[in-house]
């Protein structure tokens, strides 16, 4: 695993975070961990982006009915 050294954290964030993570029973580093987790995870906006972009991909042409493919192929 990689290791990131942030420098320069203000005194009263640093504050927040150890209050935040003693709430919920963790320590700094895990409660930070956990927040670089969350927030490097794809919002809602993103993944509607990649959609766009693979529907982009997909030519535009009619699409089948796989009912009827279906029901062909099983009377035959």
């Amino acid at each position: 695993m990689a290791q990131v050294i942030v420098r320069n954290i203000e005194d009263e964030v640093i504050r927040v975070l150890k209050a935040r993570a003693s709430r919920k029973g963790r320590s700094l580093e895990q409660e930070l961990r956990e927040i670089l987790r969350s927030a490097a995870k794809p919002s809602a906006e993103d993944l509607v982006a990649l959609a766009d972009r693979v529907r982009e991909l997909t030519p535009d042409v009619d699409q089948w009915d796989s009912t009827a493919l279906v029901r062909e192929d099983r009377d035959r």
